[in-house]
């Protein structure tokens, strides 16, 4: 009897954890996926249509993004072809996106709509919140849409959709 208590006391025992230090503390993190939403640019495109993209930064040491520090730019309709991608091809459920606003783009309003800066933040962080979910969640961070959006300049619409070999 006083064997078997000994022996699961030994397997129940704490493991020795070494102190953290200050430098432990405050040192890179082990693993790491920061992106921020920045740099909101209003565009007059062809026939005087305006439009606003964002400047998508990504930092990372995770192994399964092969490029580290990326920059793109990004409308909302690119935001839009993302969520419908990792909705349709993915295991996820995927957060909503800030609104549409379609209040703001009818014609003849008093103001600029969706142009205004008040908007164009509250979108901005809308979309920051929405990005840092999805590229946060670990089966979204193997899908290729999700690699395509934060790391290439142009997105390939026609591209083949599936999941990112770590190799």
């Amino acid at each position: 009897m006083m064997a078997e208590t000994d022996t699961t006391a030994e397997a129940t025992r704490r493991l020795n954890v070494k102190k953290q230090t200050l430098d432990d503390a405050y040192a890179v993190p082990a693993n790491f996926l920061e992106i921020d939403v920045v740099n909101p640019v209003t565009t007059i495109g062809i026939g005087k249509k305006r439009f606003t993209d964002y400047e998508v930064r990504m930092r990372t040491n995770l192994p399964v993004f092969k490029v580290k520090e990326s920059s793109v730019r990004r409308r909302y309709s690119d935001f839009e072809w993302l969520r419908n991608e990792l909705e349709r091809d993915s295991k996820i459920v995927v957060p909503p996106l800030p609104g549409k606003a379609w209040k703001r783009q009818l014609p003849f309003r008093g103001d600029d709509g969706i142009f205004e800066e008040e908007f164009i933040e509250d979108r901005r962080k809308g979309l920051e919140i929405f990005i840092n979910k999805i590229a946060g969640h670990p089966l979204a961070q193997n899908e290729r849409c999700l690699h395509m959006f934060l790391q290439e300049q142009a997105i390939d619409k026609n591209y083949v959709p599936g999941k990112i070999r770590n190799t």
